[in-house]
């Protein structure tokens, strides 16, 4: 081979190897910076803020309820075996009274405790997942009062009779033509609106709008 030829060979091959970045190769790495962008972080002090927020909530319910019904089992119970009948406030449109709700809210569902032991474990571990984005005070406060109503009516069907998980609920509070319901209901109920509340006014849970 001449010298000519292995210098044509070694430009051909140069040419092989050599290629001058185009406009379009820089595209994936200058468009991650604008996606990071768009999905800021929640500050970590209001998060912290609103996971307090959260606890308090929940903690609070919870207490709230079972101090309530500790009360109820106590004093209604007791006055209703007695046959007293139940405590009559407002010329009878508010009743204190007892009942053993083996169902959901509102006594829905009797007869599948079990079934509600389970949702309530798996919304309750929801709940916590989703707080780690949490930005927004009005829904640490939604999340806080559905957590604290569902723990306080999981500590009723954990540890009442029969039996861990089938425990009954313990209901009092009635109203003229509507289910038994106890504070954790109502803490649930509340919670629940307040979510459809923030959502229709477009407020997400890391605190922006959409």
């Amino acid at each position: 081979m001449t010298e000519a030829e292995d210098g044509r060979g070694a430009g051909v091959a140069d040419d092989s190897v050599t290629d001058t970045p185009g406009p379009d190769d820089a595209a994936p790495d200058d468009a991650a910076p604008d996606d990071q962008d768009a999905r800021p972080a929640v500050d970590p002090a209001v998060r912290r803020r609103c996971l307090g927020i959260l606890a308090g909530v929940a903690i609070g319910a919870v207490v709230l309820d079972q101090l309530v019904k500790w009360w109820v089992v106590s004093s209604i119970r007791p006055r209703l075996e007695d046959g007293e009948g139940p405590i009559v406030l407002l010329g009878g449109l508010l009743k204190f009274t007892y009942v053993e709700n083996t169902g959901a809210a509102f006594s829905i569902g009797v007869g599948y405790t079990w079934i509600f032991t389970i949702v309530a474990i798996v919304v309750a571990g929801v709940i916590l997942r989703t707080s780690r984005r949490l930005g927004s005070l009005g829904w640490a406060v939604a999340l806080g009062g559905l957590l604290g109503g569902l723990l306080g009516n999981l500590i009723d069907r954990l540890t009442r009779p029969p039996g861990p998980g089938l425990g009954y609920v313990v209901d009092f509070i009635q109203l003229p033509y509507f289910a038994v319901f106890n504070i954790a209901d109502m803490f649930i109920t509340l919670s629940a609106a307040g979510m459809v509340l923030l959502a229709l006014r477009g407020v997400e849970i890391n605190g922006r709008r959409s």
